[in-house]
């Protein structure tokens, strides 16, 4: 993973043109591919709904064609005495009744001759007396038809021809789409018998099944929303008013098709009424399922992929050449300015990275001069403000200093007196000398312990201090004033809830550095574990010198580098450290 990582970091300006340009060919490719897949689709479902709408109108054709003949046969039979005479006159004798038979059964083989659709005929007369052309096609009695629902609502309308449906015992279990009609004397309107002109389900079925495929699905339904025929056999018999309702609304808008879900499934669906029938012709097209019998989505996905590998080979071997050059420039000034800031990059490569490297060498070169001047300038001027405020002694450090002597000569405590004043005088000795001097850490113990008594000397011993130095590291030296500013901010900033404490001041020496700690047992700052910046933000001002916590950060940092300084931890109630490291210097 580590080399992997290494490899895409050197080649970054290929790795991302490469995969700008991968990302845009597959996104166009996707959406082309898309785009060709649905453009193909809906053209297909274009040419699909024009084709079937013709294939609606040659079923309705048929249709209608059906219908004629049994209205013809109504027409012939309504207009055969024949049949009035037998439907209507009284039971006689069994030669009569022969005779009769004989006469109608003759009539109606002449009236309806129609054998391309295995239809029947049936005559049911007031008399009850019923004859069937073909019973073994529907073997029903005077008794079942006299009162069943379909005789019923044909006397409700006796001027229309109804396609009715029926699949129960009636039928024997059989669906089946009646032709019924009432037969009227033309005088007197009076009812004198029936025609039904029965047709099964799956005889009813041819008119319309040749034109039927895989997901394109015919359904005959009656004005009830039932559907009474189709060449999905789960479908017949089924209530669809949601169906219903779409022919409507296609008739209604003048729609070509209309998309709908319907039986758990989307369809694409198309719809024809015969009002002379009564009958509503609607085609449901599954678009997936025959969308994936006739696109070949796959094929055009494996195309479009191979596009795509190729496009982006070359891709790669162009982008390779034009940034392998760029590459190892990048690579030079990267490592130069993690390592060696002077060296100057090769000029190799191609026209625009030899002009890059000479420009960026030229621009370097003045680069180094402007820095020189810069780090120059810096130094005096730190050095400058350092010198301002090692002697910006604070009056009234002395002032209360030279208090308390007076106080301690009142008292007649001349040799405390005494001490206090060879302490300052040593203190200001050394605060006073030349900033870039350093101290031994030995005579850096003797200046902090002056400064330690001269406190105690004005604030009592309430705040206890304790020294532990490796004597390893008493001939190390340490700038001038980087311990001082912590034990004053011990004094007088960690001890203002807590009155009574230590301090406890530790110098020793670890791995190759000069590390030196001040801790306290006072009240704790708030430090943001996050932050690296020094948690001593706000400015207080100092009350021996002007030399401030930050100040000697950036001082070390200045004269030794970034891998030196100071480190504050601390936990509030519980303390402050102060870790300072510096190198080994004698």
């Amino acid at each position: 993973m580590k080399n992997l990582l290494k490899i895409i970091q050197n080649n970054n300006l290929f790795v991302k043109m490469f995969l700008v340009m991968v990302i845009s060919i597959v996104s166009v490719s996707v959406l082309i591919t898309f785009s060709t897949i649905r453009m193909s689709s809906n053209l297909f479902m274009e040419t699909f709904s024009i084709t079937n709408t013709k294939v609606l109108n040659q079923i309705k054709q048929r249709l209608e064609a059906f219908n004629y003949s049994v209205v013809v046969t109504a027409i012939d039979v309504q207009n055969n005495g024949t049949v009035k005479e037998v439907l209507t006159q009284k039971d006689g004798s069994s030669l009569q009744m022969n005779t009769s038979f004989y006469s109608i059964k003759e009539e109606m083989e002449r009236i309806y001759n129609d054998n391309s659709t295995d239809a029947n005929m049936i005559l049911l007369g007031v008399n009850y007396h019923l004859f069937n052309m073909k019973y073994s096609n529907w073997p029903v009695t005077a008794d079942t038809l006299v009162n069943h629902p379909m005789t019923v609502k044909t006397r409700e309308n006796p001027n229309k021809i109804l396609y009715q449906f029926d699949w129960s015992e009636a039928t024997n279990g059989v669906p089946m789409i009646v032709a019924t009609k009432v037969l009227t004397e033309r005088s007197t309107g009076n009812i004198y018998g029936y025609l039904y002109v029965p047709i099964r389900e799956q005889n009813f079925r041819e008119f319309y099944e040749g034109y039927t495929s895989q997901g394109n699905n015919v359904l005959v339904m009656n004005s009830d929303g039932r559907i009474i025929s189709s060449n999905q056999l789960e479908m017949i018999g089924e209530n669809a008013l949601n169906l219903l309702s779409y022919t409507s609304e296609i008739e209604d808008n003048n729609l070509d098709h209309k998309e709908v879900n319907v039986f758990e499934k989307d369809y694409l669906m198309l719809s024809e009424y015969l009002p002379t029938l009564d009958l509503y012709i609607v085609n449901l097209i599954n678009k997936d399922l025959v969308i994936d019998n006739l696109v070949d989505t796959k094929e055009i996905v494996l195309i479009s992929i191979g596009i795509v590998l190729l496009a982006v080979l070359v891709v790669f071997i162009i982008s390779r050449r034009m940034t392998v050059s760029l590459s190892k420039l990048i690579n030079q000034i990267s490592n130069m300015a993690r390592y060696n800031f002077s060296k100057p990059v090769q000029v190799t490569g191609g026209y625009e990275a030899r002009k890059m490297a000479s420009a960026f060498n030229y621009m370097l070169n003045e680069l180094h001069e402007y820095v020189n001047i810069l780090m120059k300038t810096q130094q005096k001027q730190r050095k400058a403000e350092l010198e301002a405020l090692q002697h910006q002694i604070n009056p009234h450090f002395l002032y209360n200093t030279l208090t308390s002597i007076k106080f301690l000569v009142k008292e007649g405590k001349k040799e405390s007196a005494f001490d206090t004043i060879d302490a300052l005088i040593s203190l200001l000795q050394n605060a006073l000398g030349n900033v870039d001097e350093t101290i031994s850490v030995e005579q850096e113990i003797v200046n902090m312990k002056n400064y330690v008594l001269i406190n105690q000397t004005r604030y009592g011993d309430r705040i206890k201090v304790n020294y532990l130095i490796s004597p390893d590291c008493l001939q190390y030296h340490l700038p001038k004033l980087v311990i001082q500013p912590f034990i004053e901010n011990a004094f007088f900033h960690a001890f203002t809830h807590k009155k009574h404490g230590y301090i406890q001041i530790l110098i020793a020496q670890r791995e190759n550095n000069l590390v030196c700690e001040v801790i306290d047992t006072g009240d704790g700052i708030a430090v943001d574990k996050t932050e690296k910046k020094l948690p001593y933000l706000k400015e207080k001002r100092q009350l021996f010198s002007g030399i401030g916590v930050r100040n000697v950060n950036e001082r070390i940092q200045l004269l030794y580098g970034k891998d030196y300084g100071v480190e504050i931890t601390s936990e509030l109630g519980k303390g402050t450290k102060v870790k300072i490291t510096l190198p080994l210097m004698k």
